[in-house]
């Protein structure tokens, strides 16, 4: 190749690399970058004071450090329309952040010999073999880990805009679809893996399930803000929460569990501390088949709620503006990482 040639060559690839980065920059979610690269504020208020640039109309964060005072952190609105502050005591709904207590009391009902880790979804609830494929060989084990290959319910087309109100409806939206996967032999994070445990929790224990974590778990903790739904709470204690685009609160939505973040955060302590357990044995069982920490997204409402041991610190993030296009989420998690490195600092 002559020297005329390399060099008009080496221009075409200039020209289509240049060309590339300025489409690659051009869908660059700028707001989110500039958001990690700003310099941290000096304190954890002067971050959250940044709640209304990065999207939410409200936030609440809680704060236990050993050998500190526990903390919570306020910006925004519990209620937009009403102007209302953010409450730290508000009620919030924790979402899939709830998983966590159901994981405890598999572990619990196990322990005690009550349920097997390894016996199979058709064992537990015969109704659903030949419903749900693979259920003979699906275990307890599986679905706690998300390894069953049981399809998403929440994964269906268009399922926020009008969800069911029931398990019987959500648990339909699966019936006699194809597996994601053989059991075991992968990883896919599924909500129909926990209302299925659900389901077998309570036909284990004879009654309703959150009575059973109120019993076994919350009231040994001494967690009196923590409930199963929002027909069990002073409605005026629950924090709202938006959905871009949508005009309406979404505070009266039925969807699982709700908490404050103190109570939350105590909890989080109490599992990574291990005093959640009964003993040794419990908590052994527990850190085979689940996770220490975890987040929580519906309609509203996104939780972070995490351990972090280098610091000995406990913190619990509540934001309550959701898009469900990952932006909200994005910068949810960028306050949360700015907020913990401020506290780290």
């Amino acid at each position: 190749m002559t020297a005329k040639k390399t060099s008009r060559s080496k221009r075409i690839f200039q020209v289509i690399l240049l060309t590339g980065t300025a489409i690659s920059l051009y869908f660059v979610p700028w707001p989110i970058v500039f958001a990690w690269i700003k310099p941290l504020p000096a304190t954890v208020q002067e971050q959250m004071d940044l709640a209304a640039d990065y999207g939410f109309d409200g936030i609440i964060v809680y704060v236990d450090q050993k050998g500190k005072p526990s903390r919570h952190y306020t910006s925004g609105y519990k209620n937009t329309e009403n102007k209302i502050p953010a409450d730290p005591q508000s009620f919030f709904k924790i979402a899939s952040v709830s998983k966590l207590y159901h994981a405890v009391s598999v572990a619990r009902l196990a322990h005690q010999g009550k349920l097997s880790l390894d016996k199979s979804l058709a064992f537990y609830l015969p109704q659903l073999k030949g419903r749900i494929e693979n259920a003979d060989d699906i275990t307890i084990r599986m679905m706690v880990q998300h390894r069953s290959g049981i399809p998403n319910y929440t994964d269906v087309e268009n399922y926020w805009a009008q969800p069911k109100e029931n398990e019987e409806g959500n648990l339909a939206l699966i019936l006699d679809k194809p597996a994601d996967f053989d059991p075991d032999k992968d990883y896919a994070y599924s909500n129909t893996n926990y209302l299925l445990l659900h389901m077998i929790i309570r036909k284990v224990v004879g009654y309703e399930v959150f009575q059973y974590m109120k019993e076994e778990i919350l009231d040994p903790l001494n967690l009196n803000d923590t409930y199963g739904s929002v027909q069990d709470v002073d409605m005026d204690r629950v924090m709202s929460g938006y959905y871009v685009g949508y005009e309406g609160d979404l505070k009266n939505d039925d969807v699982g569990m709700l908490a404050t973040a103190q109570d939350l955060g105590k909890f989080i302590r109490a599992l990574n501390e291990g005093t959640v357990f009964t003993d040794k044995e419990e908590q052994e069982i527990y850190s085979s088949i689940y996770v220490y920490d975890h987040t929580g997204l519906v309609p509203g409402y996104q939780t972070i709620a995490k351990y972090h041991k280098d610091i000995d610190a406990v913190v619990i993030q509540f934001t309550n503006t959701v898009d469900f296009e990952g932006y909200n989420w994005s910068m949810s998690e960028v306050m949360y990482s700015r907020i913990v490195d401020i506290i780290k600092k």
